[in-house]
């Protein structure tokens, strides 16, 4: 079976010589942070464990990330899915790599670049004013968005809702950072409108408008737009097969990513 970014991969890590910090020689230090990665979102925990790491200051600004091998190992995920974490933590500023016999791959901030929000509100203080509201929000996210997506499933739905739902499953991949956050909604409340409940669509409504604002002021993160827009292709494949378990399972598992990375990104 190939090595999937968005799988955790238990056991040893598969991948080529050299990368992150790799003329390192010592080994990982046991930090919580750096515990197996568990579940079916392992880029996204990836990537929360490393900016974990940053925030709390376990590998503080100007300092190298632990050699590749032994951090891959320590986390329990492919080489390949740890090189797409820390790329992604380099375009949102908070890595930088070095060449030479002393590179590697070094902590350059724990804030995101200024520039990597596109001059968005900041998210961290959008978390704050949010408080207790935040989690519950996300929790009540995952549990509304798998059952619409499980009852859309569930019905046979006519022809003119499978044509709406593809349109705006290929509008959702828009790679616009504007465009791209109202297309991702549009397609979140086509799949709740599909479910044939209109109280169920209004309560998906409320929440994508709780998370809309923080969801925007996130740094966008190529790799995290890729495995979302195979999440939303699976999502809508199963509703449209008739397969209710999996269209549920799909936006879970889709729901706990967003959450992962929040996590992650806002500490």
């Amino acid at each position: 079976m190939p090595i999937d970014a968005g799988t955790a991969e238990p056991g040893g890590a598969a991948g080529g010589p050299g990368g992150a910090g790799a003329s390192t020689p010592e080994a990982v230090p046991a930090f919580p942070v750096w515990r197996p990665v568990r579940g079916g979102n392992a880029f996204e925990i990836t990537v929360a464990r490393l900016v974990q790491a940053i925030k709390l200051g376990l590998v503080r600004v100007g300092e190298r990330l632990p050699a590749e091998r032994e951090l891959a190992e320590r986390l329990q995920v492919s080489r390949v899915t740890l090189r797409e974490a820390i790329a992604a933590l380099r375009e949102a500023g908070y890595l930088e790599s070095r060449r030479g016999r002393t590179g590697g791959t070094f902590v350059r901030s724990a804030l995101p670049a200024p520039g990597a929000g596109d001059g968005r509100p900041d998210a961290g203080e959008l978390a704050r004013e949010m408080g207790d509201r935040l989690p519950d929000a996300l929790d009540f996210r995952r549990v509304l968005e798998s059952g619409a997506a499980g009852l859309a499933a569930n019905r046979s739905l006519p022809a003119v809702e499978r044509q709406h739902l593809v349109a705006a499953l290929a509008a959702s991949r828009d790679r616009d950072p504007v465009h791209r956050r109202v297309a991702d909604s549009r397609l979140h409340l086509a799949i709740a409108a599909a479910s044939g409940s209109p109280s169920l669509a209004a309560a998906v409504a409320d929440v994508q408008l709780t998370l809309d604002r923080l969801l925007a002021a996130i740094p966008v993160i190529p790799r995290n737009l890729d495995h979302s827009d195979v999440q939303h292709t699976r999502i809508v494949d199963a509703i449209l097969a008739g397969d209710p378990n999996g269209a549920r399972l799909v936006m879970e598992e889709h729901c706990d990513a967003t959450a992962e990375l929040l996590r992650g990104l806002l500490g």
